[in-house]
């Protein structure tokens, strides 16, 4: 290689470089300054393995939120975050055991102020939902489910979230609701 081209490909890779470096504090990953970050601990080494991890901040989501022309109710959704984490899981170890650690998790984190709304813990299956209230509105949302076999998940929601916006959240995570046998709560005098 000539030295002319070796210092054109330094120039092009210091430059990308340079890009990467500027454009992760301009919002391409989730802010930890924001109201609605949660601090998540890792489900531990030894039972699971990570197999996607992804941060997305204010910037790729509002340049998300404008090429969505068909879904109003996606694109508002969009808008109002500042940031999604999602941490994905291969459970390779004792399932009840990353079981307790989510609870854990959920236990610090309503420690640290946040509300739990959903907690459904069978065996080695959890599923937690948690918000950050700030000024009585949503400014986040953490979810964190394990299937009790094969997989864990943690989600983290920053942002704006109004409550109706719940459903389009839970299709648009692809999370699971659980269902509710309403013949049970009348027979217990509840609706």
């Amino acid at each position: 290689m000539t030295d002319t081209r070796f210092q054109r490909v330094t120039v092009r890779t210091l430059g990308l470089v340079l890009i990467c470096l500027l454009l992760s504090g301009c919002g391409l990953t989730a802010p930890r300054s924001n109201a609605g970050y949660a601090d998540l601990d890792s489900l531990g080494v030894k039972d699971v393995d990570r197999v996607m991890t992804l941060s997305i901040g204010p910037a790729l989501l509002r340049f998300a939120a404008s090429h969505v022309d068909d879904d109003p109710e996606v694109r508002d959704l969009l808008r109002g975050l500042d940031g999604v984490r999602i941490r994905i899981y291969e459970i390779d170890g004792d399932a009840a055991r990353v079981a307790s650690r989510i609870g854990n998790i959920s236990t610090q984190l309503q420690d640290d102020g946040w509300e739990a709304i959903l907690s459904i813990s069978e065996g080695s299956e959890a599923t937690y939902m948690l918000l950050r209230m700030v000024d009585q509105q949503i400014r986040g949302m953490t979810v964190l489910v394990s299937d009790g076999d094969s997989e864990a998940v943690v989600i983290n929601l920053m942002g704006e979230i109004r409550p109706e916006q719940f459903g389009d959240v839970m299709v648009a995570l692809d999370v699971d609701t659980p269902e509710v046998d309403t013949t049970d709560l009348a027979a217990n005098g509840e609706s």
